[in-house]
């Protein structure tokens, strides 16, 4: 074998050498990038299933005459198309649905807390074998459909389309009416969701939920003006209300820093739960806090923070007399966290 062959078939060897190797660190890297991927996904994340997840929706009852008579019925899955429709799907064999068939109108009605023992029953029992016209005090609205006199808000709506689905009745609708109780419109005649408080339905765990609090503007979201999610109370949590003398002086100032301590400790800390500031009518220079804290430590996280600090300091001379008062609290399951209305 001349000197000059020899030298290509060790050229060719090297190469397919080099190729593999590198294939072969490729594929590896490749295999680990993907155990990688997979272990994150495992890890950060739980795969439940198929599982229709896009819940809490507000709880609903519908209205409709079912042959001559009044007919209600407790609905939770309905839904929004475009900005002009809504999607109402109520089960096949629903005694209600013969109503909507015939006269391609219904009612859709929100439920309050105050009607919801009233929205409950009407779901529980069958229309055609109890009569459910009664239950509720209602008018007929302009366009012909029963309304509930008690709820917040009703829509009186054209049925302009049905799609079936199997075991469903989903009837597309467009709304004619809408009924506002005085109460839950702000003072330019808007509706204001914090006054209405729909209850909300949970499926399938068939939960009631009520509404919470305004986090921010919608595509205009400020991050000072939203409260964090917060942690449970704990066993060694603490209710605790402080009680404080203001010399007459410092009064306006004080007021400003702990109307601030009170904002940002909201905003910022899980584990206050409730920081609400208020002055005595006869006596403004008397002060009280009601403090909730979800545990020891989210208090000695709460007095070692920046904001709470800078309150601290900066009235120390303003303060005449302070007493911490703790308490203990009676229904721990009744009590409310703070929240931060824009």
């Amino acid at each position: 074998m001349n000197k000059s062959r020899f030298l290509n078939i060790l050229g060719s060897v090297l190469l397919v050498g080099l190729v593999a190797n590198i294939s072969g660190c490729a594929a590896a890297s490749g295999a680990e990038s993907v155990a990688q991927t997979e272990s994150r996904l495992i890890s950060d994340r739980v795969n439940i299933g198929n599982v229709l997840a896009l819940y809490p929706k507000p709880i609903t009852v519908i209205g409709a005459m079912v042959d001559g008579k009044v007919n209600w019925r407790l609905v939770g899955h309905t839904g929004i198309i475009g900005h002009n429709k809504i999607l109402v799907s109520m089960k096949h064999s629903n005694y209600t649905n013969r109503g909507i068939f015939t006269d391609k109108k219904l009612s859709i009605n929100l439920v309050s807390r105050e009607i919801l023992p009233k929205a409950d029953y009407v779901g529980s029992v069958r229309g055609s074998e109890v009569d459910k016209s009664g239950v509720f005090d209602y008018s007929i609205g302009a366009n012909g459909s029963p309304v509930i006199d008690e709820s917040p808000l009703s829509m009186e709506c054209n049925v302009v389309d049905v799609y079936e689905s199997e075991g469903f009745d989903n009837f597309i609708c467009e709304v004619v009416n809408t009924y506002a109780s005085k109460q839950v419109l702000d003072e330019k005649g808007k509706l204001d969701y914090t006054k209405l408080k729909p209850v909300l339905f949970a499926f399938p765990t068939y939960n009631y939920i009520a509404t919470g609090e305004i986090l921010g503007d919608c595509l205009n979201l400020r991050p000072e003006t939203s409260m964090c999610a917060k942690d449970p109370m704990s066993e060694d949590g603490i209710v605790r209300i402080s009680k404080i003398e203001v010399f007459p002086e410092y009064l306006d100032e004080y007021i400003k820093y702990v109307t601030e301590v009170g904002a940002v400790s909201l905003r910022q800390e899980p584990g206050v739960l409730t920081m609400y500031s208020m002055q005595e009518k006869d006596n403004p220079c008397s002060v009280t806090i009601l403090e909730i804290y979800a545990s020891q430590d989210a208090y000695k996280k709460h007095i070692a923070t920046e904001h709470f600090q800078k309150y601290k300091q900066g009235t120390l001379h303003m303060v005449k007399a302070l007493e911490l008062i703790d308490q203990n609290a009676l229904n721990k399951a009744s009590m409310l966290n703070n929240y931060i209305k824009n």
